[in-house]
């Protein structure tokens, strides 16, 4: 892997042109574009960074031909459209390639050597790393990234040597973010874990705390990370009674604690503050988070406070309202009353949450102007047969031109909101076909 990475790095620095930075604009794709400005502007490089939602087939013909364009979290699903441009293309991803790799593009993605997966800003890192060793001061990045991408149980040894690099302080203990927030307060807005009668419910968490015996200090609780062992013991076996002891087991692990201005902070809420500025619209202001700008810090907070209350709400609505039931899967149809850039996260929400079953898919879909984004995910984590990316790319293209991408356990696609009920239909149809074959 290595050694794949030092070429990778050797012809990212043979351009000798304008390079444009395009990422996603999730917690991964902003870390891996704030690791590469960082390098780039080190390197005195010519360039400009963009973060998009979607790598659709216009924003590929309106790359600037004069430019060597660098995808970072994006285009490993869009290899043919991109064969068809001008411009010379370098790829950092982790996403499933879907099909031979062209001539102009040079790619670094560790499913083409089958080695462990690595998040995107983890593999933009690595490239950080070996272009000059002065860079190793952007391993936080990659842990943020990580995180985000909620990989952080799966240490393999080169994941270990970025953790061991980044300088991050790790403590263990209950994975209920922000660790460095008064109690009730992380509780309230806690999804991952979703615990029912506590995430959303003030009166519940009050309930909750009391039953583990931790009481206020003056007029606030404690922070997670300062609970002691009997108080950390207390909640888990409160938490316990309301989500299965296998559920809570999974939530037992590594809290990363990073400094971000000048303070220690939870690198589950940073992670969850640089997503929740995308999702609101606000992908540059996450940029210049990670880039160290003040101001934007106090906007990417008051964006994060608003994005939380419309996680509670949708998760809220989704409870209320009656969806599409089959054997084995959940179609949520939003359409118009939850955003399309919540939808996703929702999903995730939904599959970590004791709600479904495990191995139930979980479709949800959102309206978004004269389009529907899709995303799918698998409930729990047992391995299930069904390949999500798979289902993603037979159902669209039985509709034709539709987009779709993603991984095996968490895919999604975009179709036009004439194909609603088509989409729907397939669906249904595919996954009734897949729980009679397993």
């Amino acid at each position: 892997m290595l050694e794949y990475i030092k070429n990778f790095s050797e012809k990212l620095l043979k351009i000798n042109n304008k390079i444009q930075i395009i990422s996603h604009f999730d917690t991964d794709g902003i870390t891996s574009a704030a690791i590469l400005t960082k390098t780039l502007e080190r390197l005195e490089k010519h360039f400009s960074t963009k973060i998009i939602k979607l790598l659709s087939k216009e924003e590929i013909v309106g790359f600037p031909e004069d430019k060597t364009i660098i995808l970072l979290d994006l285009g490993s699903g869009s290899l043919e459209l991109l064969s068809k441009s001008k411009n010379k293309i370098f790829i950092i991803d982790h996403h499933e390639i879907s099909s031979l790799i062209p001539e102009n593009i040079t790619i670094l993605n560790p499913h083409l050597i089958k080695f462990d997966n690595l998040c995107s800003s983890e593999l933009t890192y690595l490239v950080s790393r070996e272009i000059s060793s002065e860079n190793k001061d952007l391993a936080y990045f990659a842990i943020l990234g990580m995180i985000g991408d909620v990989m952080e149980k799966e240490i393999n040894k080169l994941r270990n040597s970025i953790i061991e690099e980044s300088n991050v302080i790790i403590k263990k203990g209950l994975l209920i973010y922000p660790s460095t927030r008064p109690l009730d307060k992380s509780l309230e807005f806690s999804s991952r874990p979703f615990i029912p009668g506590i995430t959303g419910n003030s009166k519940g968490i009050i309930e909750l705390l009391n039953e583990a015996k931790i009481e206020r200090i003056g007029n606030k609780y404690k922070s997670l990370i300062d609970l002691n062992d009997k108080e950390m013991k207390n909640l888990i076996t409160a938490i316990m009674l309301r989500i299965s002891p296998r559920e809570i087991s999974e939530y037992i692990g590594n809290l990363y604690l990073v400094k971000l201005f000048n303070k220690i902070e939870d690198a589950r809420e940073v992670s969850a503050i640089i997503n929740a500025c995308s999702r609101m619209g606000k992908p540059e202001i996450a940029l210049l988070l990670c880039l160290g700008n003040n101001e934007s810090r106090k906007k990417a907070e008051r964006i994060y406070i608003k994005y939380r209350q419309e996680i509670i709400s949708g998760l809220r609505y989704i409870e209320k309202n009656n969806f599409i039931y089959g054997k084995d899967y959940v179609i949520i149809n939003a359409k118009d009353n939850i955003n399309d850039t919540l939808i996703g996260t929702l999903a995730s929400i939904l599959s970590f949450s004791p709600i479904y079953k495990e191995g139930t898919i979980i479709i949800t879909m959102a309206y978004n102007n004269d389009k529907i984004k899709v995303s799918a995910r698998i409930a729990g984590r047992m391995n299930n047969s069904i390949n999500l990316k798979k289902l993603m790319d037979s159902i669209t293209s039985l509709l034709g031109g539709e987009e779709s991408g993603g991984h095996c356990h968490a895919a999604g696609c975009t179709i036009k909101i004439e194909n609603e009920d088509k989409f729907i239909e397939s669906i249904k149809r595919h996954l009734e076909f897949e729980v009679i074959k397993i």
